[in-house]
């Protein structure tokens, strides 16, 4: 049987153990546009640690998309991560046996998250030859209001829509 001095010392170790949440650190921002935001699109384009891969892929995308709207690139690419990010997402909840799918409010930083997520997973899926081809195809019909990314969300929003009746079990 444990006496009373065991149980505060196995508290006193759980509590050294954990610290909290992990920091964020700011990203830098990228070496051409001088963006934070694009810094964090490339880390997610980034396979197995190639960063100067992915960096060249964007920015001869983003140059492709400048030739091909006759806009500049950047702007147009801003403009496509605008169209694709949601606001309203659905989370599900357990409540009396039942499963219900709440919506909620997104997060500032998550809402980014996603709309990275899903233009360049959109951008992956599509038939084009190359991923440059994929990605600027994919960033041209984002910016216009088409595309796979911007039907997701929209996709998601219907749902949230669908399902606020049951906002009244929102998580707290």
């Amino acid at each position: 049987m444990c006496s009373q001095w065991c149980i505060n010392q196995l508290k006193v170790q759980d509590s050294e153990m954990r610290k909290g949440q992990a920091k964020k650190r700011p990203l830098l921002p990228d070496p051409k546009y001088k963006d934070p935001l694009v810094t964090r699109f490339v880390n997610s384009l980034m396979k197995d640690g190639k960063k100067n891969l992915a960096y060249s892929l964007f920015y001869d995308a983003i140059d492709k998309v400048a030739e091909k709207t006759e806009d500049e690139g950047l702007e147009v690419w801003k403009r496509a991560l605008n169209n694709v990010i949601p606001s309203i997402e659905v989370k599900r909840r357990r409540v009396g046996g039942a499963t219900f799918q709440i919506p909620v409010e997104v997060r500032a930083g998550r809402k980014v998250a996603l709309g990275v997520k899903w233009l360049i997973d959109c951008a992956r899926t599509r038939g084009e030859k190359t991923m440059i081809e994929r990605l600027v195809y994919e960033i041209i019909a984002a910016s216009k209001g088409g595309g796979n990314a911007v039907k997701k969300k929209n996709d998601i929003h219907k749902m949230a829509e669908s399902n606020r009746a049951f906002s009244h079990f929102r998580i707290k």
